[in-house]
């Protein structure tokens, strides 16, 4: 394909844009710089009933030792936190700050 192809633009019912479908390596290029996005996977795994920390921390590759240990507390500690259905705010902050990502990525 070459430039004028690679995107491709789906119309709606109404004849309308819809949708439009990229190359991966060419979305990566133009938003890998964008914050706030959340991967497929970590979606997925809260679909699948993981809570957003523990998704977002196995989408890292942490255990969740050394997630603890960012945060300065017991991995059992934690444990807890990550299972709650609803951290506090502050909880939230200090989590996404451990797992370097935005409050906004873990808050959803």
């Amino acid at each position: 394909m070459n430039a004028l192809t690679d995107i491709q633009t789906i119309k709606g019912p109404d004849g309308a844009p819809a949708f439009v479908v990229m190359p991966y390596a060419d979305f990566l290029h133009r938003f890998a710089h964008e914050e706030g996005l959340i991967p497929h996977e970590v979606v997925s795994a809260t679909v699948d009933g993981a809570s957003p920390m523990k998704a977002w921390r196995e989408y890292l590759g942490l255990t969740q030792a050394e997630v603890a240990a960012r945060l300065g507390v017991s991995q059992a500690a934690y444990a807890q936190t990550e299972a709650a259905a609803r951290p506090r705010k502050a909880t939230v902050v200090r989590v996404a700050a451990a797992l370097r990502i935005g409050v906004e990525q873990l808050d959803f």
